[in-house]
C-alpha cells in the first residue's frame, strides 16, 4: 500500500487518516461576583476559585461543577495575588496581599497551614495540598519553596527572576513548569522546568504575559496557558508538548487576573478583569 500523507487538520494513525480534535473555548456558568487576582484550583467539572479583588479584597470562595458556581467556605483572611495548588476538596492558598499566610481547604472550610519562609505576593504555584511548590513573585525573586502539608522548605532557585507569575504554574512538586511572567521592567518569554531539585530552561512561550492562568493540573509535557496581560489584556491560548509551545484556540473574552484550573484537554477560566471585573466563565474542551 502506498504511504498516506495526512492533510492539515488531520493525523495519520496506521493506515488511516483521522481528524485532529482541537479543544475550543465555550461559555460556562457565571460566577456570583466579578473579581480578579484570585486563586484557582481543581478541574473543569470540579473547579475552585477563592479570594481576589471585587470591590476590595475578598475572602469569598466558589465551587464549579462544570455548569454552575456555588458558594464555598470563606478564606480566613481576605486577599488577592496569591499562589494556589490542589483540587476542589484539597486546595492550597499561599502568599498574596494584604495577607500572605497559607490556608488549606477541605471542600467545606479553610484552616491555617504553615507560613512561607519568604512571604510574598504573586507567586506561581503547582502540585497538591500536601506536596506543593511556590516560586517567584515578590520583588523579582527566584526563591522556590516546597510544602509538605505542614511546613515550607527551600527548593532550587529559578534561573530567571519573576515578579508576577501568579497563576502560571503547571504540574507537580517534582515535575513543574514556571511559565512566562513579569520581570521588572518587562515581560519575559522563558519557561522553566523543575525536577524536584533544580530548574532548567524549557521552550519559550509565543506571547509573554503575566496575570494569566493555566491548566494547573496538567503535566510538564502537557502545559496550557491562557489569557493574561502584556501591555493589554490578551485572549491567546498556548499548549506545551514538553519542548515547545504552539497556539491554541483563543478565549472568547480577553482578560487578566483569571482563576483557572484543569489540564490541557479540559480547563476552566473563571472571572478576571477585562475592562472591569467580569463574572464570565469559559470552558476549554
Amino acid at each position: 500500500m502506498p504511504p498516506v500523507f495526512a492533510p492539515f487538520g488531520f493525523v495519520q494513525v496506521g493506515d488511516f487518516v483521522v481528524p485532529v480534535t482541537i479543544p475550543v473555548w465555550s461559555v460556562g456558568g457565571a460566577t456570583s461576583c466579578g473579581r480578579s487576582g484570585q486563586g484557582g484550583a481543581g478541574e473543569l467539572n470540579s473547579g475552585l476559585i477563592f479570594g481576589g479583588i471585587a470591590a476590595s479584597s475578598t475572602n469569598s470562595t466558589e465551587e464549579y461543577d462544570g455548569s454552575s458556581w456555588s458558594g464555598g467556605g470563606n478564606l480566613i483572611s481576605a486577599r488577592y495575588a496569591m499562589g494556589s495548588a490542589g483540587t476542589q476538596n484539597a486546595a492550597l492558598s499561599f502568599g498574596g496581599t494584604p495577607s500572605s499566610g497559607t490556608e488549606e481547604y477541605d471542600g467545606g472550610s479553610w484552616s491555617t497551614g504553615g507560613g512561607m519562609i519568604a512571604a510574598r505576593a504573586n507567586p506561581g504555584g503547582a502540585g497538591t495540598q500536601n506536596a506543593a511548590l511556590g516560586f517567584g513573585g515578590g520583588g523579582n525573586t527566584t526563591c522556590t519553596e516546597e510544602y509538605n502539608g505542614a511546613s515550607w522548605a527551600i527548593g532550587g532557585a529559578l534561573i530567571n527572576q519573576r515578579a508576577n507569575i501568579q497563576g502560571q504554574g503547571v504540574g507537580t512538586q517534582n515535575a513543574a513548569l514556571a511559565i512566562s511572567g513579569y520581570r521588572t521592567p518587562t515581560w519575559i518569554t522563558c519557561t522553566e522546568e523543575y525536577d524536584g531539585v533544580s530548574w532548567s530552561a524549557g521552550g519559550a512561550v509565543i506571547r509573554s504575559r503575566s496575570a494569566a492562568s493555566t491548566g494547573i493540573n496538567g503535566t510538564q509535557n502537557t502545559g496550557l496557558i491562557f489569557g493574561g496581560f502584556c501591555g493589554n489584556n490578551i485572549s491567546c491560548t498556548e499548549r506545551y508538548d514538553g519542548t515547545s509551545w504552539s497556539s491554541g484556540c483563543a478565549m472568547i473574552t480577553a482578560r487578566r487576573g483569571i482563576g483557572g484550573g484543569g489540564n490541557q484537554s479540559a480547563a476552566f477560566a473563571g472571572a478576571g478583569f477585562s475592562t472591569a471585573n467580569v463574572t464570565c466563565t469559559e470552558e476549554y474542551s
